[in-house]
């Protein structure tokens, strides 16, 4: 009896001396380990609501029955805000309060068949906010940043690529220049359409094409056009080193998506994104077979059986899914093993809305896979950064996380108060319309 109390006691204080003084939180666990003390429970769980940059962001804070423990997770729905607080606080509180909070694969299967009717889009940005929480809360009980439970890095840090756009192929030029001169070695290039409403970039010029209606206009041809003359410019004056990007948005025909991308080779393009729709994935079997063009797909994915054939018959060459909508953490890590056994890589969706807790979350998993492909990048303006403090940092074209543990992220709540949402956007912060000239309304 002795002899394991003695044991038990210089295990605690080996596993102790391995923590710096900072880590006071963590030693504490230990030494509760070592007494046997029973694992953190969830006592709450709250809604941070921000706008800092103009997109409503959310913010799902759990907090632990052990004081000073608690985490945060992205659950932004930007298009559909107000449906998030209501998911989290009637629904998903009611149901962990109580619960473990080390126990999160437990959780996420919980929370994911309880609403009967799964991947619902409000209940999905809910769950990830929880999951990504809990991450959080086992990274600050470890003392250890979430990458580092994840396995331990396998690079230094986090490639990007920039949005390189503009109204004019000119100003798209100079804005990739700028990135290249900051270091970026990607850019994802879009141009505006004279007289158009397109994806990524402003309206080309003032001028209005011929249309029966109202509304904003898109023209299929023309915008293939436009963006193969920005290619071409694009190649010429960058040169060959750069890699280039580009978003379809699913605004084009499958038939000229499978045209595009034949023709679209001799520009050696990183990746081709959103080619066709998510109602149109079918056509992907006849498209990856007749170009070497690489594919991304998955930002507007919700469910697995969306992404699961796309990977497994190797369709596609980069899995775009975002994180605070599919699920959370949990999920990510999952389909990024799948996707490393047949080499189709992430590039996970990385825009203004999400959170940077949400950006943190994809920064600790890229660190820590072998079939990482690259990261969209948003940079974070000094009112997100007052919120949010140790947002990841950008130098030379890289992502690098803090070293704190969990995701390194401190949410101050008063300086969030002071950035609320807007609700008199249009649509309350949804899409709008975009219609062909015909007036006919198009997927965007």
């Amino acid at each position: 009896m002795l002899r394991r109390e003695l044991l038990g006691a210089g295990v605690a204080a080996g596993a102790a001396s391995l923590l710096t003084a900072k880590d006071s939180f963590a030693q504490a666990r230990v030494e509760q380990a070592a007494r046997g003390m029973p694992s953190p429970k969830i006592k709450d769980i709250s809604v941070i609501e921000c706008a800092p940059q103009g997109v409503r962001l959310t913010v799902v804070k759990v907090t632990t029955d052990q004081a000073g423990l608690y985490g945060y997770g992205c659950a932004t729905y930007t298009q559909r805000a107000d449906l998030v607080r209501p998911a989290v606080e009637r629904y998903l509180k009611p149901l962990l309060v109580g619960r473990p909070a080390d126990r999160i694969e437990d959780t996420w299967q919980l929370v994911f068949n309880s609403s009967y009717w799964r991947n619902a889009a409000d209940l999905n940005n809910a769950m990830s906010g929880v999951d990504q929480a809990l991450w959080d809360i086992k990274g600050r009980q470890a003392g250890l940043p979430v990458y580092q439970l994840l396995g331990g890095k396998a690079r230094e840090a986090v490639d990007l690529y920039g949005h390189a756009d503009g109204a004019d192929i000119a100003q798209v030029i100079e804005r990739s220049k700028q990135y290249m001169a900051q270091g970026f070695r990607h850019v994802r290039s879009q141009v505006g359409v004279p007289g158009m409403a397109g994806y990524g970039a402003p309206q080309g010029a003032n001028q209005r094409i011929p249309s029966l209606h109202d509304a904003p206009v898109f023209e299929r041809e023309g915008y293939i056009r436009r963006a193969f003359s920005l290619f071409e410019a694009a190649r010429k004056d960058l040169g060959e080193e750069i890699e280039l990007l580009h978003d379809v948005h699913e605004r084009i025909t499958p038939t000229q998506a499978l045209r595009f991308v034949k023709d679209v080779e001799k520009y050696r393009l990183f990746f081709l994104e959103d080619p066709v729709s998510p109602e149109d994935l079918e056509w992907f079997r006849l498209i990856r077979p007749q170009s070497s063009t690489p594919l991304a797909m998955g930002e507007l994915f919700n469910n697995p059986n969306e992404w699961t054939p796309l990977i497994r018959e190797r369709l596609i060459d980069y899995m775009r899914m975002h994180l605070s909508q599919m699920g959370g953490l949990t999920p990510a890590r999952k389909v990024a093993a799948m996707g490393e056994l047949l080499n189709v890589r992430t590039a996970w969706h990385g825009p203004g809305d999400v959170s940077p807790i949400g950006h943190m979350a994809m920064v600790h998993l890229d660190l820590t896979i072998t079939n990482f492909g690259i990261q969209e990048y948003t940079p974070f303006n000094a009112a997100t950064q007052e919120i949010f403090k140790g947002c990841p940092e950008m130098k030379g074209g890289y992502l690098y996380a803090n070293e704190r543990p969990g995701w390194g992220i401190e949410v101050d709540e008063a300086a969030a108060a002071k950035a609320p949402f807007r609700r008199d956007q249009l649509l309350n912060g949804g899409w709008g319309e975009i219609r062909l000239p015909d007036g006919q309304i198009i997927k965007q």
